[in-house]
């Protein structure tokens, strides 16, 4: 034991005074990625320890051992408690570490006799610090997700040529080649699987169709968690509909020369994550709007929102979603204002209702269609969400006399709406037809420029 400790901390020392974390930004570019390969070389002979020594204590913590197992006599409940706290990882990690280490070790039988690992070619190039974790981790589970229904012939063939794609070495001529990355790897290990599988992907589809779910995860701060559990057809689609639109060069709408360009330079400071919330904000807002959308008590299904007027006059204080615990901004309840009209309650000191108005609508379905063909979608330049996922924007707010009328409203998007008085972009109605102002980052002479879509068909 002794002398693998002091193997283990040697070639620690040596790593250490090889290259430090400090040296990093004085390397050339050159240099930069050569050392990167070199400490990924480095990495992979160390998680192949890592995983050997997860297995060995999940071995010998194994239930069968009762009181005498390793987890049990060190006070922790499982091996992967155990490891976590010896190593400081997460269990996940250690359960991920433990998962994999079982079928790239050697087995034993009743008999004591000593079979080869399940996939003894993952192994060996695991073992040997040329196979990463992420591309064995894949192979694996492609060879184990058949149940043993394969072919032992074809379960052969397939890792072997899973393994030399992964390691960049022709399955015929042997020869190097350029390696495949972990998620090349996961692709060619997908179309693997459905020849590997006898029964093909019904009993797959079957599973998904169980397991499919959409689900309230409950709260993180002042954000709602959702998890979505999508079959492949439903993963597709939203695959697709977020490539068309997170990308305005991918996008449906056709954009001249001077939106291109206006596109490329104004970018956009949202991360993929938040564009795809805002993607799907807009979807929903849509899908509220279709005529197919069942009504409830005899209208389209509509948030309420409440808010008392002294703080929607002021501008201070929050909103009440119905339904929702959290408050929303007064920001938040001059957009829905904005979008979907008002309604006022009169209340007594005590609380009881004593009057309704009636409600104060926002553009017709006539006046959005015009607003649509006008604008062909949100008005912002480097926008592509189109009309039909936008909403209409009151130039000179309601609350401050604004007519509605198709002279006063602009399409905008879910979030260049929200964001409108706080992203520095500024829109004006000159002759009906709206204007464009850009934030002084974008250019500080800041010019009003007038529509470049026109009347375009819009898909409204």
């Amino acid at each position: 034991m002794d002398e693998i400790t002091d193997a283990l901390a040697a070639a620690m020392a040596s790593a250490r005074s090889a290259v430090t974390a400090g040296a990093i930004p004085g390397l050339s570019d050159a240099g930069l990625l050569t050392t990167m390969a070199r400490a990924e070389e480095l990495g992979r002979t160390v998680d192949a320890l890592r995983v050997a020594m997860a297995a060995e204590v999940a071995e010998r913590s194994r239930p069968s051992l009762g009181g005498e197992r390793l987890s049990a006599r060190q006070g922790c409940r499982t091996p992967f408690e155990l490891i976590a706290r010896v190593t400081g990882v997460s269990e996940r990690t250690a359960v991920q570490r433990c998962r994999l280490g079982e079928r790239l070790r050697r087995r034993e039988t009743l008999a004591g006799e000593i079979l080869p690992p399940q996939v003894p070619i993952v192994a060996a190039a695991f073992a040997a610090g040329r196979l990463g974790i992420d591309a064995a981790t894949v192979i694996v589970n492609t060879m184990t997700s058949t149940g043993g229904r394969a072919d032992p012939g074809l379960l052969s063939e397939a890792e072997h040529a899973l393994v030399a794609s992964a390691l960049g070495i022709d399955d015929a001529t042997g020869e190097q080649w350029v390696p495949f990355t972990a998620d090349q790897t996961r692709i060619q290990a997908i179309q693997w699987q459905v020849a590997l599988d006898p029964d093909g992907a019904e009993p797959r589809e079957r599973r998904a169709m169980v397991e499919r779910g959409f689900t309230r995860l409950g709260k993180r701060g002042d954000l709602t968690r959702y998890r979505l559990d999508a079959i492949p057809e439903l993963a597709g689609k939203l695959e697709r509909l977020m490539d068309a639109y997170l990308s305005p060069k991918v996008t449906g709408v056709f954009l001249t020369e001077e939106e291109r360009r206006d596109a490329d330079l104004h970018g956009d400071a949202r991360n993929g994550a938040q564009q795809r919330h805002d993607i799907l904000m807009a979807v929903v807002d849509s899908a509220a709007r279709a005529a197919e959308t069942p009504t409830i008590g005899g209208a389209s299904p509509t948030v309420l929102v409440s808010v008392s007027a002294d703080d929607l006059e002021r501008g201070t204080g929050a909103g009440w979603i119905d339904g929702v615990e959290e408050p929303v901004s007064i920001g938040a309840v001059k957009q829905f204002i904005c979008t979907g009209g008002i309604q006022k309650g009169y209340f007594d000191p005590d609380g009881r209702l004593t009057a309704l108005g009636s409600p104060e609508r926002c553009f017709t379905p006539q006046q959005r269609r015009g607003i649509a063909l006008r604008d062909g979608g949100c008005v912002i330049p480097g926008c592509g969400i189109p009309a039909g996922w936008c909403e209409i924007h009151h130039v000179q707010e309601h609350s401050q006399g604004g007519p509605t009328q198709t002279d006063n409203g602009v399409m905008l998007c879910w979030f260049h709406h929200r964001t409108l008085e706080t992203s520095g972009w500024q829109v004006a109605m000159q002759n009906g037809v709206p204007h464009i102002r850009p934030p002084v980052w974008i250019d500080p002479r800041r010019p009003w420029r007038g529509p470049t879509r026109r009347a375009r068909i819009a898909h409204v």
